[in-house]
């Protein structure tokens, strides 16, 4: 993360990163028909809130970056970047089945474990 300047801050913008990173994973699904957004309200727009999230610890490694101000570069989106593939591979390592669309719901799951137990059923007539 280069220099943190405000640990304080550092640990907000990641924890922030991670649970806006499980939101997209396993919550949120914007729904267009013909154009209209067609659940854009927080009534029908799931997102993750701190109860739907674990307990986050996170370490920080520092080094000086040459171009940062005080050897100091942005910290917020490295977290993004892994809940999505991380989730997906607890789900595949948990039940055998890969979800590849976000987001990860139960329905997804169990469709993918149905078309799972076909294939095999299939495969053994």
């Amino acid at each position: 993360l280069g220099r943190a300047l405000n640990l304080n801050a550092v640990h907000g913008q990641a924890n922030g990163g991670c649970v806006q990173a499980i939101g997209w994973a396993l919550y949120e699904d914007l729904q267009v028909e013909d154009g209209r957004i067609v659940n854009g309200n927080f009534a029908d727009y799931t997102m993750a809130t701190a109860e739907s999230v674990p307990m986050l610890r996170g370490g920080f490694v520092e080094s000086m970056d040459p171009v940062g101000p005080y050897g100091a570069k942005a910290s917020s989106e490295t977290p993004i970047l892994m809940a999505a593939p991380a989730i997906a591979n607890a789900v595949y390592d948990a039940v055998g089945v890969r979800i590849r669309d976000l987001p990860i719901t139960p329905e997804k799951v169990l469709a993918a474990l149905r078309a799972k137990k076909e294939q095999g059923d299939a495969a053994n007539a």
